[in-house]
C-alpha cells in the first residue's frame, strides 16, 4: 500500500524526488505510461482513458492514494474521475492544487469568495493539452480575481527531454519564452505547468529574467502531500515502492537514471 505517483513519462520523477526527500519513511510506487507518452498532444478523451487505466492499476496494486504527477492528466482527467466516483478508501489527487495555493496564498479548503491577490500577470507554460483544457485558469478563478493568465503551449519540450536532447530542449524553452513575451511583455510570475519543466527551470528563469518569480511544482506538491498524510495517516500504507513502466524497462531505466542522477530500475507494468 505504497503511495502511487503516476505520470505519462519521466517528468513526474521531479515530484517523486521532492516527495522522497520530504517523506523519507514513505514508500512510493511510480508508474510511467511511457508507451503512450507524451500525453500533451492527445485529445481529452484519450488522456482520460489512459489515466483511468493507470490509476486503476495502481489502486489494484494496493496504492490507496495516487498522485497525478502529470499536469496534462490532472487537467484533462482528474475532475471527471472524481465526479464519476472513486472506490471507497481510495483517493486520487492532482498537482494543480499546491501550485494555486502558493499563488493565491490561501488553503484549498478556503471556500470564501474569490479575492484579489498580489500577482496580477501570470505566464503559464504547459503542454498543448493542458493549455487547451484551461483547467488552471478555471481553478484559479475560483479563488482569485483580477489575474491575467497568458498561456504558452510548449510543443516539443517534453519530447526533447524524454529523448535526452537537452540542447534542443533549452532552445525550445527560449523560443517559447520569447513567444510568451510577445503576448505578455512583463509577467510577474511564471508557472511551469508540466512536471518535466523543473529540469529546465534554470533556462526558464534566465530567459524570463531574475525579476519574474518562477513557480515549480516538486517541492510544493511534496509539502502538500506531507500535510495530507499527516491528516490522513491511513493513506500512507506500509507496502514496498518501486518503478513500473508500460514502455521498455531497460530504456526507461536508463533515461530515469540520467534524470535523477542515481540508479533507477523500472519493471514492466
Amino acid at each position: 500500500m505504497a503511495v502511487g505517483i503516476f505520470d505519462s513519462g519521466l517528468g513526474g520523477l521531479t515530484v517523486l524526488n521532492a516527495a522522497q526527500k520530504r517523506l523519507p519513511d514513505v514508500d512510493f510506487l511510480y508508474f510511467a505510461d511511457s508507451e503512450h507518452a507524451p500525453y500533451g498532444v492527445r485529445d481529452a478523451e484519450n488522456i482520460y482513458d489512459l489515466t483511468r487505466r493507470a490509476v486503476n492499476d495502481l489502486w489494484n496494486r494496493g496504492c490507496d492514494l495516487v498522485i497525478l504527477a502529470c499536469n496534462t492528466a490532472s487537467a484533462a482527467a482528474l475532475r471527471r474521475m472524481q465526479e464519476e466516483g472513486v472506490p471507497e478508501g481510495k483517493r486520487v489527487l492532482g498537482v494543480f492544487v499546491p501550485l494555486i495555493e502558493a499563488l493565491t496564498e490561501r488553503q484549498w479548503g478556503d471556500n470564501s469568495p474569490p479575492r484579489e491577490v498580489a500577482v496580477k500577470h501570470v505566464a503559464l507554460f504547459a503542454t498543448p493539452a493542458t493549455v487547451s483544457s484551461r483547467a488552471f485558469q478555471r481553478e484559479l478563478a475560483f479563488r482569485a480575481i483580477g489575474v491575467d493568465v497568458e498561456a504558452q503551449a510548449c510543443g516539443g519540450v517534453v519530447d526533447a527531454i524524454e529523448d535526452g536532447d537537452m540542447i534542443l530542449a533549452e532552445a525550445l524553452v527560449r523560443s517559447h519564452v520569447d513567444a510568451l513575451r510577445r503576448k505578455m511583455p512583463e509577467p510577474q510570475a511564471a508557472i511551469l505547468g508540466c512536471t518535466h519543466y523543473p529540469l529546465m527551470a534554470e533556462t526558464f528563469q534566465k530567459a524570463l529574467g531574475s525579476d519574474v518569480q518562477v513557480y515549480s511544482q516538486g517541492d510544493l506538491v511534496a509539502e502538500s502531500l506531507a500535510d495530507y498524510l499527516q491528516r490522513h495517516p491511513k493513506m500512507q500504507g506500509n507496502g514496498e515502492g518501486g518503478f513500473l513502466t508500460t514502455g521498455k524497462p531497460a530504456f526507461v531505466s536508463d533515461r530515469a537514471t540520467q534524470f535523477l542522477r542515481r540508479q533507477i530500475t523500472f519493471e514492466a507494468a
